[in-house]
């Protein structure tokens, strides 16, 4: 275990302030999990305690592992007025988030056609490295789907109004400015909208394995075990990747002497009101919406073939939350930019912001496994509240690089191994299964354990992959 850390419970880790640290760490770990721990993801949440005008604490959450600039798991809040913004503490994939769609549909009923579901959407929804889309946008139309995300969708029939009212934000952060996308960003989102993209993305078809709390559950719409639910897993592709990589640069430039004191080159930040960091954040608004676009068309596409097979399915969004995003909100009367980087927001019972249905018992909470593992939904608490900014863990946390996986693991020996286990999976490239493998990530339920030990999120469901398509 790192030195360190200094255990405060079963389920929380410090680390006190020393050295250029203005604040204390606070880590959500469990005793396995801590010993774990990479030195260098312990090392990222300390750098991240020495940046000006951080608020309260540096938080990491139970899947944390290295990223870049600060560690991904990482959360951390600044005054939105008087604050700063920092690329690194939001990520490259701008928007990566989850969508869970509902169904009223059981395993027997879909048990014979999973492989036809699978095959036909992944023939609908590209997948792959610079998978491009059927949709082709001028370059107005891409400036309207910046400015109003998921709206945007929506007044073009993708979907319905229910989607984007159980959205994070409602699927459009107002913020958005698409002239602060540069024209290289645009190139690359251009035509790449409704498409899964590489990487971690996935969509899978799961089924309920357990409900750990049938009253909420059934606010979700969740009735039954068995029942059919659909994950989709994706953000902003090329364009938000573009919009971080362009402001990392400009940051550098316009600000060389912050660059200069960083402890990690990688935090480079920006005061939150200057120009290059209201620049910045208006485009990683508008990257946001188009996330937030992108996963509403694919999820309008698999509502289609789900119907053409199931005409009287009825088919819900129960949520559609970020993983990689900085927003302003409210605490103790205090507007914060809190950076989320590889978690997810987590608001209790209560919150204004949770859609109506759900107010009175806390906002749904997403967590997918790796492949061929469980995923989880979970519901916010007000304890997340107070104590990280209203946000929790955003899934497995990876153990092992990709490079690794691939002299390691064989994309034959995985499919035959989640075969044995009725799992289907579909990939536009042996590479994008081989990556993924269930062996490259920590133990997702160890992970939610720790954060419902904590009391940061409360487990409501339990899910199982049946079908599984990988970019």
């Amino acid at each position: 275990m790192n030195k360190d850390l200094e255990k405060i419970n079963d389920f929380t880790f410090k680390i006190a302030k020393s050295g250029k640290m203005h604040v204390d760490c606070i880590l959500y770990l469990n005793e396995k999990l801590a010993n774990s721990l990479e030195d260098k993801a312990v090392e990222q949440v300390k750098n991240v305690a020495t940046l000006p005008g951080i608020i309260d604490r540096s938080i990491a959450m139970s899947d944390i592992h290295v990223g870049y600039g600060f560690s991904i798991g990482g959360v951390a809040a600044f005054d939105a007025d008087t604050g700063i913004i920092s690329p690194g503490g939001i990520g490259f994939d701008i928007n990566c988030g989850v969508r869970t769609i509902v169904t009223d549909l059981v395993y027997d009923d879909i048990k014979d056609k999973t492989e036809m579901l699978v095959n036909e959407i992944f023939d609908a929804v590209p997948c792959g490295v610079g998978s491009e889309s059927k949709i082709r946008l001028t370059h107005s139309e891409l400036d309207e789907v910046l400015k109003n995300g998921g709206k945007w969708a929506l007044e073009k029939g993708y979907g319905d109004k229910s989607d984007v009212e159980c959205c994070e934000e409602s699927g459009c952060l107002k913020d958005a400015n698409p002239t602060n996308v540069t024209p290289t960003a645009k190139a690359r989102g251009k035509n790449q909208l409704g498409t899964l993209g590489a990487g971690n993305h996935f969509l899978e078809i799961q089924i309920v394995d357990e409900i750990k709390n049938p009253a909420i559950a059934e606010v979700f719409g969740i009735h039954k075990k068995k029942q059919v639910l659909i994950m989709i897993h994706t953000g902003s592709r090329g364009l938000g990747h573009q919009v971080c990589t362009d402001y990392i640069r400009e940051m550098q430039k316009e600000h060389p002497d912050i660059f200069a004191k960083l402890p990690d080159k990688d935090l480079i930040y920006a005061p939150i009101n200057s120009i290059v960091g209201k620049n910045y954040f208006s485009a990683m608004c508008a990257s946001a919406n188009f996330a937030w676009a992108n996963r509403q068309i694919i999820s309008h596409e698999i509502k289609n073939i789900f119907r053409k097979h199931f005409p009287d399915v009825t088919l819900t969004t129960l949520y559609d939350v970020a993983h990689n995003i900085a927003k302003k909100e409210k605490y103790n009367g205090r507007e914060l930019i809190v950076h989320r980087k590889g978690a997810t927001r987590a608001f209790g019972a209560g919150h204004l912001e949770i859609p109506e249905k759900y107010r009175e018992v806390g906002q749904p909470v997403l967590i997918p496994g790796s492949m061929g593992t469980s995923s989880y939904i979970l519901c916010g608490t007000n304890k997340a509240e107070d104590e990280t900014f209203g946000s929790t863990c955003h899934g497995a946390g990876r153990t092992m690089s990709r490079f690794s996986a691939m002299k390691q693991y064989s994309a034959d020996e995985i499919k035959k191994e989640l075969a044995s286990k009725h799992i289907l999976v579909k990939s536009a490239s042996k590479n994008g299964i081989v990556e993924e493998a269930p062996e490259c990530y920590k133990d997702v339920d160890e992970v939610i354990k720790t954060v419902e030990g904590a009391g940061i999120a409360k487990v409501i469901v339990k899910l199982t992959p049946v079908g599984v398509i990988k970019g």
